[in-house]
């Protein structure tokens, strides 16, 4: 209106109001389509042009990193859904955000948690979300599924993608669909066979001339590409049995979920 763009319409502030009214009741209506966004594109009663619907689709289920991450790794359940109010002073996001994504979160999780096939691509297909949402969804679902620990003080210096990231690497290498991929729960649950198999590497730190050819193997590789390559080859022999161990003890849940607070404690900080 300030800026005289109703003049140029030959519109008038009442008319402006009318259909902004008109646009929120809209919404307030098909709102309960986009929990089910498939159902958006096949109903007749909202003429809206399909790439409006991806619009409105990826817009709904877009959600504030500092949001998620207060609530990355928790269970999606009542309990920590009675914490929004605090979440919501916390981080500066209105509740009614809050409860809107941690919502999102939650039927996502319920609607792919057992279905089988790849996890990026069964939310894509039933959410109609981009490569990228659906994969921070697969991050999201894999770490309440995992209930990985994130919010300890010395972990607040990673932020959501960087979680985001090490979860694809998990799903892609370490879960049951990394093995088998027409199995329920295949990107959900990290596979315990391969758990199991991880015992195995224990001779990289018993076995002497093993751990030299690890060793140089291992800079081999990375030599020029890790920045903290230096410090890497240095401290090499306490890195590999440091990184040994916590893998060994991965078959038990505790130290599952405290995995991230073990790679900072006993890897990052002894590089830096």
């Amino acid at each position: 209106m300030d800026g005289g763009v109703l003049d140029e319409c030959e519109a008038n502030a009442d008319v402006l109001l009318s259909d902004t009214m008109d646009q929120y009741r809209t919404f307030q209506m098909c709102e309960r389509l986009l929990h089910s966004p498939a159902k958006l594109a096949n109903q007749l009663l909202f003429q809206i042009p399909p790439h409006r619907q991806a619009m409105l689709i990826e817009r709904y289920y877009a959600f504030d990193d500092a949001f998620i991450r207060e609530i990355l790794g928790k269970k999606l359940s009542k309990g920590t859904k009675k914490d929004l109010d605090d979440i919501s002073t916390k981080t500066g996001v209105t509740l009614k955000s809050c409860r809107r994504q941690f919502d999102n979160f939650k039927r996502v999780f319920k609607v792919v948690e057992e279905l089988k096939g790849p996890l990026v691509e069964n939310i894509r297909q039933h959410f109609l979300l981009s490569d990228k949402l659906a994969r921070d969804y697969a991050a999201i679902v894999f770490f309440a599924n995992n209930r990985f620990e994130t919010g300890k003080k010395k972990l607040q210096y990673l932020t959501f993608q960087d979680f985001a990231f090490c979860a694809g690497q998990l799903i892609n290498n370490w879960t049951v669909g990394a093995f088998d991929n027409m199995v329920e729960d295949m990107d959900v649950d990290l596979d315990k066979e391969f758990l199991q198999e991880l015992k195995e590497l224990k001779v990289l730190i018993t076995d002497k001339d093993l751990l030299d050819q690890h060793k140089s193997l291992v800079c081999t590789a990375l030599r020029g590409k890790a920045k903290a390559f230096t410090e890497m080859e240095a401290n090499f022999k306490n890195l590999s049995r440091n990184l040994v161990n916590i893998a060994t003890k991965l078959t038990n849940t505790k130290d599952v979920r405290d995995f991230f607070i073990d790679l900072v404690e006993k890897v990052i900080v002894k590089l830096q």
